[in-house]
């Protein structure tokens, strides 16, 4: 059977870093407050020059390094951002010209956090009709940028950051994406948004001053949709292939939140154990937050032959999913 293999992984992220206390003097927060809210302690944010097209094009060479692959070998780029370098041409255009993978199609797709997620359902579809063999998927933020450094209840959330894959078609069968899930509820968009600098709100000198290009958030509205839908897109998948939460061997969900991962976690009966965590270091960064997790889990050997991986992420739309893969 034709399946889309992940055969490469790659990550990176920006030197800078941006700790609780260095906060505790930018916004009326403490360390603590945020520790025990959220799980986060740090985050890295993106130096002047660092656009979202350069991080991805770092994690994307990685990711060719690690799958033996040369850029000409890439039939296909999807990058997964809310933060594009602009508003066309397209991110992966840009990524296109910087890595040299001068035979692919690329196209941008804004799904919010769970870009990566429909990047790899898409990715998924494309190789299981035979259109490409050799799929770049990325996500990569830089929310930094669109991020109110005056807003205590959104601030420390953000962090920027890129993580790439390589999806090979295998004609083998066993390896490879057992099955992906994606949903989307466009009444709840407003939970979640950045309302200006499009055709609605074209940026002006009253959208600015109004700060309408900054990240608007309702946590606590989102707060119950996120758990939800994460343990539905989950449990849907576990149910369509025949397998309980007991066969996975590892979990990585979207790294927004320590309460929403945990509750995640309880509900589907996966122990803590099980769970892939770091966004202590990283925070939340949106689309690139499960491929940067998926690279750090290979690299530490928490993947192993074999091994059934499920990711499962929920972002601005709302949109939701999830993937589950067989190393």
């Amino acid at each position: 059977m034709r399946r889309a293999q992940i055969v490469g992984t790659g990550s990176a992220v920006p030197g800078k870093v941006l700790t609780n206390f260095q906060l505790e003097k930018i916004v009326d927060t403490s360390d603590e407050w945020i520790r025990v809210r959220t799980g986060i302690r740090r985050r890295h944010i993106a130096e002047e020059g660092t656009t979202s097209a350069t991080l991805a094009a770092d994690a994307a060479r990685k990711a060719m390094d690690d799958a033996g692959i040369t850029p000409q070998e890439v039939d296909l780029i999807l990058v997964a951002t809310v933060t594009p370098d602009m508003a066309f041409p397209s991110t992966a255009c840009l990524v296109q010209e910087m890595i040299g993978a001068i035979n692919a199609s690329a196209m941008d797709m804004s799904v919010g956090c769970s870009g990566f997620i429909y990047g790899l359902a898409t990715a998924d579809s494309f190789i299981f009709s035979s259109k490409y063999e050799n799929i770049l998927v990325i996500g990569v933020e830089i929310l930094s940028r669109i991020t109110d450094w005056t807003d205590r209840n959104t601030c420390v959330l953000f962090g920027d950051g890129a993580g790439a894959v390589v999806v090979r078609a295998n004609n083998n069968g066993n390896k490879g994406i057992i099955s992906t899930y994606t949903k989307s509820d466009g009444s709840l968009g407003k939970l979640l948004m950045l309302p200006g600098g499009g055709s609605k709100h074209p940026t002006s000198y009253q959208t600015v001053a109004q700060k309408m290009h900054y990240i608007k958030m309702q946590g606590h509205d989102l707060f119950k949709p996120a758990i939800l839908s994460m343990v539905e897109a989950t449990s849907y998948i576990l149910e369509k292939s025949g397998l309980t939460s007991r066969d996975i061997d590892l979990l990585i969900p979207h790294q927004a939140n320590i309460r929403i991962v945990e509750a995640v976690a309880k509900k589907l009966r996966v122990p803590m154990e099980k769970v892939y965590v770091n966004l202590d270091e990283y925070g939340n960064t949106s689309a690139a937050s499960i491929p940067i997790a998926l690279d750090e889990a290979r690299r530490k050997g928490l993947i192993k032959t074999g091994d059934l991986v499920m990711m499962v992420a929920f972002g601005a739309g709302l949109t939701w999913g999830s993937v589950l893969v067989r190393f």
